[in-house]
């Protein structure tokens, strides 16, 4: 059955005014000058079911074990990542109006809205999944739905060392670097494992602490006794209603948290967050988009002007708030690591540097780095710990 024939099929049923039974399913394939079979019944009640619950024809891609991220690129392309990279699947759309109707359905699921007057959305449905959606009228080659799975498993420092992506080494000094206290930000790329590591090393706070959690959508779930997590909420389509992450971040505050958890810094609640954490806020941390540990100041200096504040307050603030930054690298064969660790100094002029403090260029070997005396001594291991100190 085509789709234009299983549309025809869905609007004779939705005439009837109340919910169908087969034997109405059977009077619409006739009413639309279908054979009627019991096995022409069953295919057209799977796919009627399949077009108006969960995500239609992606649900089994998004079931698949290790599927993180499901692509559509128009009617004509479908492409899943788990973890070794962008594969092309044989599943497809019969036209682009079809991937309309189920990023449509998918939007209005949660309440948002996607039409062409706002023919982009981002939103997370009800299961975990974060769903973005660009109209054909926007894009080429058609609209386009990227899908992100939520972990179906809380990955560990412990499981990052066991599968061969960062060495025992490294998980030792991030072991530290917890324990420490010492506020820190998780550094990378889409896509690169920022959030699920920094889930990890969250798991490794002591018991007795309390984590506030402050996401824009959440997916943070770290395996811990203690911790709320809050998360952020778009305008309705009357542009009323938004709950901004600087909103949470405030709330946050107030609800007396041993450390202050930004999921991912991206906007003006930077600024609220450097706020806090140079206040008495110890072992505060997040996560934030960037190329090397040394990039990042000026991606802080960009978000800090979101918020307004100057060049000068910026630099000031991150260097008396942070201390570490941990670069978070996917590599070539898929991988994701722990390629760098720095260290944030601030220098005579009054701006940061970040220098490097350790380096795992394949995942495998560990390089000391100019700043590796003061990054041992951060976060409280013997410099001697790792070779060519």
């Amino acid at each position: 059955m085509t789709e234009d024939e299983l549309e025809r099929v869905r609007m004779e049923l939705a005439g009837l005014g109340r919910a169908w039974v087969p034997s109405d399913v059977a009077e619409a394939l006739r009413a639309v000058g279908l054979v009627v079979s019991d096995a022409m019944v069953l295919s057209t009640i799977e796919g009627l079911r399949r077009g108006s619950v969960g995500a239609g024809r992606l649900e089994p891609l998004l079931r698949m074990p290790g599927v993180t991220d499901v692509l559509v690129n128009g009617p004509g392309q479908v492409v899943i990542d788990r973890g070794r990279g962008l594969e092309i699947t044989d599943v497809s759309f019969g036209s682009d109006d079809e991937v309309r109707r189920l990023a449509s359905r998918l939007a209005a699921s949660v309440g948002r809205r996607l039409d062409d007057a706002c023919p982009f959305v981002d939103a997370r449905l009800a299961d975990g999944t974060r769903v973005h959606a660009i109209l054909g009228t926007l894009a080429d080659p058609g609209t386009c739905l990227s899908l992100r799975v939520p972990a179906r498993r809380s990955f560990s420092l412990d499981d990052w060392v066991s599968n061969g992506s960062i060495p025992v080494g490294m998980a030792d000094v991030l072991r530290a670097l917890v324990d420490s206290r010492a506020a820190f930000l998780v550094s990378g790329g889409t896509g690169s494992g920022k959030t699920t590591l920094l889930a990890g090393l969250l798991g490794l706070v002591p018991h007795d602490q309390r984590l506030l959690i402050v996401e824009d959508s959440r997916e943070l779930a770290p395996d811990h006794p203690h911790c709320v997590r809050l998360e952020g909420r778009a305008a309705n389509s009357e542009g009323a209603g938004a709950i901004t992450m600087t909103d949470l971040v405030r709330q946050a505050l107030r609800m007396r948290p041993d450390r202050l958890v930004l999921g991912e810094v991206r906007g003006a609640e930077l600024c609220d967050l450097l706020r806090a954490l140079n206040t008495g806020h110890e072992g505060g941390c997040g996560t934030v988009h960037a190329n090397s540990v040394t990039d990042v100041p000026a991606r802080l200096e960009a978000l800090a002007a979101l918020g307004g504040m100057d060049r000068h307050a910026c630099h000031a603030q991150v260097a008396s708030a942070l201390r570490v930054v941990v670069q978070v690298s996917r590599l070539a064969d898929g991988r994701r690591t722990v390629s760098q660790v720095g260290v944030v100094h601030r220098e005579d002029a009054g701006e940061v540097r970040i220098s490097l403090g350790l380096t795992c260029p394949d995942g495998r070997r560990l390089l000391a780095g100019e700043a590796w005396e003061q990054l041992a001594a951060v976060v409280g291991v013997p410099p001697a710990s790792v070779g060519g100190a």
